[in-house]
């Protein structure tokens, strides 16, 4: 039966994934092509405007101390805004429509009905969303190892760095997956799941930016999900951040066995 459910997902889901998928190999693309255009005389420019300098180093979340050289810049394909923006979004629409989307359209009734557990339903949507996950931050990696070999930077072109930046990647989308399973089996409606689930990541992508503008608030840097990811830092040293994978991994595990507890147990009444 949760074959069924899981072709029943797919196939009312696939064009989403594709979508999705086909953008962050776009985006991967346009920015890998634009590093060698900016390596180029970009500390002296920042050095006329150092408020551009505090904005690079708030959206890479690292103190690069002296000059941006070209591993530092290398990491802007990794957490671009536009880069994330399109993980979350996806990740938001998806896992909002069990049991959010299906309650605020009236056909949770339906779906209920079916002799499958809850569990069941829950895991399908589940291995569906950690499959697109794969996706996703495997289409981003291969838009960035194409167009490396069409525009190369000073930096060259790292696969295991790289590899290691798309875990860590994978690990803050299954954190934030996570969230979002567990806010949306707490909703009635799936728009109010999707505003919540958008504010979290929004005050947290921000509180990324304030850290670096506002250091009384430095003590809030754990409360940030970009606090444990890293590309700049992985990509200058090579080392795996096992601490903020685990971190990450462990936030997106108790949501979601959160989230599972309270789709089993909750009392749904569409009437």
């Amino acid at each position: 039966m949760i074959r069924g459910i899981l072709r029943k997902t797919l196939y009312e889901t696939w064009v989403l994934h594709l979508a999705f998928g086909l953008a962050l190999f776009v985006v991967g693309m346009l920015l890998t092509m634009l590093l060698p255009q900016l390596e180029e005389g970009l500390n002296q420019f920042l050095s006329t405007l150092p408020f551009v300098r505090t904005f690079i180093q708030a959206l890479l979340g690292d103190d690069f101390g002296g000059n941006i050289n070209a591993e530092t810049l290398r990491a802007i394909v990794w957490v671009h805004p536009t880069v994330l923006t399109l993980l979350w979004a996806q990740e938001i629409v998806f896992c909002t429509r069990l049991p959010a989307g299906e309650i605020d359209r009236g056909t949770i009734d339906i779906l209920l009905s079916w002799p499958v557990s809850r569990i069941k339903l829950y895991v399908s949507e589940t291995l569906v969303w950690l499959i697109s996950g794969f996706w996703l931050c495997g289409m981003l990696l291969a838009g960035h190892n194409v167009a490396s070999f069409f525009a190369p930077s000073q930096g060259g072109h790292a696969l295991t760095k790289s590899l290691v930046v798309v875990g860590n990647l994978y690990c803050v989308y299954f954190a934030v997956g996570g969230v979002v399973l567990l806010i949306s089996t707490l909703s009635n409606v799936r728009g109010r799941a999707m505003a919540t689930a958008f504010g979290l990541v929004v005050a947290s992508f921000l509180l990324n930016f304030l850290i670096q503008f506002w250091p009384e608030i430095d003590f809030l840097g754990t409360l940030g999900i970009l606090s444990y990811y890293r590309p700049a830092n992985i990509l200058a040293t090579g080392e795996v951040p096992v601490g903020d994978m685990l971190t990450l991994l462990a936030i997106g595990s108790i949501a979601w066995v959160v989230g599972l507890i309270v789709f089993r147990r909750r009392n749904i009444c569409t009437l």
